[in-house]
């Protein structure tokens, strides 16, 4: 069964500007999970859905598969609920993970897993949860279909398969 989640944009407004105000827009240098407590990017186990890559406060970080090899697509307001993980300097993480950057239409310098840059879903409240895993959503008449950043295979999360947004 597939299930189908709305969220209205007040509240992914609010989160927004929630997230924004705790400077959740960039990445520092200060991590959670497994790794050095300076990784931009490490890695945590998700129940239900595998090991993933997060955030150095431990938040999932996610890429759409329609952006590949450098390609940005998320600007303008799907920056607003797609934070993009940006770096002043060069991205650390755990020896097995393949991390790069690549630079933004605005001239920030994104963080990229395989060649994807990583994203930060805004309603995803706590770290280790994946509410963006398996989302499908449009901004600016651009599609995109999210899915959790991970060096294996992943489960779709409970929460998130299927889901479709409109905002």
């Amino acid at each position: 069964m597939i299930m189908k989640r709305t969220i209205s944009l007040t509240a992914l407004a609010l989160a927004a500007a929630a997230l924004s105000a705790c400077g959740g827009s960039s990445s520092t240098n200060s991590g959670s999970g497994n790794g050095s407590p300076k990784d931009t990017v490490s890695l945590a186990s998700v129940s239900g859905v595998g090991k993933v890559l997060v955030t150095a406060k431990g938040f999932a970080l996610y890429s759409p598969v329609q952006e590949k090899s450098g390609t940005i697509r998320c600007t303008g307001s799907c920056t607003s609920i797609w934070v993009p993980l940006t770096t002043t300097g060069t991205p650390t993480g755990p020896s097995d993970v393949n991390l790069g950057t690549v630079m933004r239409p605005d001239g920030k310098t994104q963080v990229t897993f395989n060649g994807k840059p990583l994203y930060r879903f805004a309603p995803d409240r706590s770290p280790k949860s994946v509410g963006g895993n398996d989302v499908s959503d449009q901004f600016d008449g651009k599609s995109f279909t999210w899915r959790v950043a991970s060096p294996g295979k992943t489960a779709p999360s409970s929460g998130g398969g299927g889901s479709s947004y409109g905002y």
